[in-house]
This record gives C-alpha cells, sequence and structure tokens, in this order.
C-alpha cells in the first residue's frame, strides 16, 4: 500500500537537546548527525531520525495521567508539498496558523486530534 509520506523524523521536545540525544545515542547506538543549540539529530544512516528540539519550559509527561499527557511530533518526507497538502488536509488535518519558516521547505498541520506533524519537502533537508 502506498502512503501520501514517508516517515522522517520523530522529534522529542526537551530542555537540552543534547544531552537527551547523548542519552538516546547510548541507548540505540545512534550517532549524533547533526546538532546547533536548539536541535540535535541522531541517525544510523538510514531515512529515519530521532530528533532533539529545545523547549526551555518542557514540563515532561505525567504518564499515565492525563494532566500532562506525552508530547512529541512527526516529520514526514514528501516529494511535492502541494500534493501531500492537500491529501493531508482531506483526510482530515488543519494546516496550522502558525508556518515558523516560509523558506525552510517543511510545513506545520494539525491531525484531527490536534497533535502537530510537519511534511517536509524530501528536496529541502538539513
Amino acid at each position: 500500500m502506498s502512503g501520501i509520506a514517508r516517515m522522517r523524523s520523530v522529534v522529542l521536545d526537551c530542555p537540552d537537546p543534547r544531552a537527551l540525544a547523548d542519552f538516546y545515542s547510548a541507548v540505540v547506538g545512534w550517532e549524533i548527525a547533526y546538532a546547533d543549540d536548539e536541535w540535535v539529530t541522531l541517525s544510523d544512516g538510514g531515512e529515519v531520525r530521532l530528533c532533539f528540539q529545545l523547549a526551555p519550559d518542557h514540563r515532561p509527561p505525567i504518564w499515565p495521567g492525563s494532566e500532562r499527557p506525552q508530547q512529541f511530533h512527526l516529520d514526514l518526507l514528501v516529494d511535492d508539498l502541494d500534493k501531500a497538502e492537500a491529501a493531508v488536509l482531506e483526510l482530515g488535518a488543519v494546516k496550522h496558523d502558525h508556518q515558523p519558516s516560509t523558506e525552510g521547505g517543511f510545513r506545520v498541520y494539525l491531525d484531527p486530534a490536534g497533535h502537530p506533524f510537519c511534511l517536509c519537502a524530501a528536496d529541502g533537508e538539513d
């Protein structure tokens, strides 16, 4: 079965991206492929990555409670942003009002339950 997109990244918000990346690097054995003060990417050389994004006010979830539920977002690679946007909107997604960058090669949406995800142009990878 062919889908609209391919999995790109699982992204975890956290107060210290490098520290959390170092932890997961040790756990899964993936290397740091990219790092700056606000973003760290782990990779095993494949297409799917594990990333950590700075969230200074991050409050960790209390699981399995609902007061502070688990949170993350997905980055999904697409060959054609406009075509993929139309497809996800048809499935029930909503384009988020906040779009961080018009030059970044990605767009932000909310799934039907309100969780954010990004469609990322395959030719716009960092």
